[in-house]
C-alpha cells in the first residue's frame, strides 16, 4: 500500500482548512487517487468530476456564475444531491477548465461547499492560478514517491526507518546488515523510481518488464502532452531537451549543451521551453550559482544549468534494460554518476529545496549547493569507491568567506565524518529537509 507525505497535509486542510485546495503535479504522481483516499478516510460526502473523462459538464462549468448555478448543474449532470455544509466538490483535470480558478474566491466567499481542485501542471496556466486572490487558494504540490516512501511501499518495517533517522540525526553508521539492504533498495530505486504505479507494481509483483512497460507508457503521455500544449513552433524542442536529458547525464560536468540540440543554439531560444518543463513537472532545473553563499538565488546565473528527469526511474527507462541490469547488480563498468545526482536532485526537490551547482577555475566543481539552517551546503555525490577524492568541496568547505558548517558527501559508503565533511550512504539523502522557520515575532512597544 503506498503511502504518500503529501496525504498529511490534505488530511489538515479537510480537518481545518476553510480555503479551496489545489493539489498539483506532473501527470501520474498520485494526485487523484491521495485525494480520493483522504476524503474516503475522513468519511467526507464529496462528488468527484474529471474534466478528462468526462469533457461535456467543461463548457456548463465555465457558464456558472453563481454556486445556485454550479448546484443545480451537477446535480443534474451526476444525479447527487448536494449537502449544504457537508459535501466537498473534487474536480479533476482542472486545467481542462482554468475558468474555475478565477471562480474560487465567489464559491469559497459563498459558504456553503468545500472545493478540492487537481490537475497536472501540464497546461495549466501558473501566472492564472497565483492570480486567485491570496487566501481563497491553498496549494499542495505533489511529486513522484521520495525514497523514504519507497521503502514503505516496499514493505521496509518503520522500525528499520527510524533507526536510519537516528543514524542521520545523530551522525552515526547505519548497522551493516540494514545498510547493505539499504543500498539493495536504493538500487532498485533507481530503476523502478517513485512513479505511483510502477511502484506500486513492483511491490505487488516485482516484475521489472511490467515496471517497465508502465514507464514507458507515461514518457509516451508526456510527449504527448508536449504536442497538445505546446504553441506549434515549440512541440519539437520540448520533445527533443527531454530525449538529450539521458545522454547529458552521461557527460563529465552534466551541464546541458543547447548546441547539442541544433549547432549554434543559444539559451534565449530555449529558456521558456527550460521553464515550461520545469513548471509542468517534468524536469528538474539546477542553475549555475556564481559564489557558493547565502543567498544563493541572488548569486545565480540561469543561462548555465543542469537538467534532471523529474523521476529518477523514467530516466533509467531511457537507458535500456542493459545499464539497468549493471545497476541492480551493483556493475562497477559502468559510470553511474549522473544516475545517482538525478536521484539527489529528485530527493532535493520534492523536499522543497532550491538547488544550484558551482563552478570556478580555482576551486572546481560542485555537484549541488542547498541553503539550510541559515546555511549554505555544498554536496558532492559520488557513484565509485573513491569518495574520499573531492577537491573542491574540501576547498569551498575550508574558506572561511563560505562560512560552510557541513559539507556532504553522498557516496556508495557509511556514516562518518572528518571535519566538516559529513560522509553519508546517498540512500539517507531522503532526509534532508528544508524546515527552517522564521520566528513569531512579539509587538513592539
Amino acid at each position: 500500500m503506498l503511502k504518500r507525505k503529501a496525504e498529511k497535509e490534505i488530511m489538515e486542510w479537510i480537518q481545518s482548512s476553510k480555503t479551496a485546495l489545489l493539489v498539483s503535479g506532473a501527470r501520474q504522481v498520485g494526485k487523484t487517487w491521495s485525494i480520493r483516499k483522504c476524503l474516503q478516510d475522513a468519511n467526507c460526502d464529496y462528488l468527484e468530476v474529471n474534466l478528462i473523462e468526462e469533457p461535456e459538464l467543461i463548457p456548463a462549468l465555465a457558464q456558472c456564475s453563481s454556486v445556485s448555478d454550479l448546484v443545480v448543474m451537477l446535480s443534474a449532470a451526476k444525479s447527487y444531491s448536494f449537502k449544504k455544509g457537508e459535501t466537498v466538490l473534487f474536480i479533476d483535470e482542472v486545467q481542462e477548465c482554468r475558468d474555475i480558478v478565477t471562480k474560487i474566491k465567489f464559491w469559497v466567499d459563498e459558504g456553503s461547499y468545500r472545493y478540492v481542485l487537481s490537475g497536472s501542471l501540464l497546461g495549466i496556466e501558473l501566472r492564472s492560478l497565483r492570480s486567485a486572490p491570496v487566501g481563497y487558494l491553498s496549494e499542495i504540490k505533489m511529486h513522484p514517491l521520495d525514497f523514504e516512501e519507497f521503502l514503505i511501499a516496499s514493505g521496509v518495517l518503520p522500525d528499520t526507518i527510524e533507526h536510519l533517522q537516528r543514524c542521520f540525526a545523530e551522525r552515526k553508521p547505519v548497522e551493516n546488515l540494514i545498510h547493505q539492504k539499504m543500498m539493495q533498495h536504493f538500487r532498485r530505486y533507481l530503476v523502478v523510481g517513485g512513479m505511483p504505479a510502477a511502484a506500486d507494481e513492483y511491490a505487488a509483483s516485482g516484475d521489472l518488464n511490467k515496471v517497465t512497460a508502465i514507464q514507458r507508457n507515461i514518457i509516451e503521455l508526456y510527449k504527448l502532452d508536449f504536442t497538445k500544449y505546446e504553441q506549434e513552433d515549440k512541440k519539437l524542442m520540448l520533445i527533443s531537451i527531454f530525449e538529450q536529458i539521458p545522454s547529458q547525464l552521461m557527460k563529465q560536468n552534466r551541464r546541458f549543451h543547447y548546441s547539442d540540440i541544433k549547432k549554434g543554439l543559444r539559451f534565449e531560444r530555449l529558456e521558456d521551453s527550460f521553464l515550461w518543463l520545469s513548471s509542468a513537472g517534468v524536469v528538474v532545473p539546477v542553475y549555475n550559482a556564481t559564489e557558493p553563499r547565502v543567498a544563493l538565488k541572488q548569486n545565480m546565473k540561469s543561462s548555465l544549468l543542469k537538467l534532471y528527469c523529474s523521476d529518477v526511474g523514467l530516466l533509467t527507462c531511457q537507458y535500456g534494460n542493459a545499464i539497468r541490469l549493471k545497476i541492480l547488480t551493483d556493475d562497477a563498468s559502468v559510470n553511474l554518476g549522473g544516475v545517482y545526482e538525478n536521484a539527489v536532485a529528485q530527493e532535493l526537490n520534492a523536499h522543497g529545496f532550491p538547488m544550484y551547482f558551482y563552478n570556478s577555475h580555482r576551486n572546481g566543481e560542485l555537484d549541488f549547493i542547498i541553503e539550510q539552517d541559515l546555511t549554505v551546503v555544498p554536496i558532492e555525490v559520488k557513484s565509485g569507491k573513491d569518495y574520499y577524492v573531492h577537491s573542491a568541496i574540501s576547498k569551498v568547505a575550508s574558506t572561511p568567506e563560505y562560512d560552510v558548517e557541513t559539507a556532504y558527501v553522498l557516496a556508495n559508503c557509511n556514516v562518518s565524518q572528518e571535519g566538516r565533511m559529513l560522509y553519508l550512504p546517498i540512500y539517507l539523502c531522503t532526509f534532508l529537509r528544508n524546515d527552517v522557520l522564521l520566528p513569531v515575532l512579539p509587538p513592539i512597544i
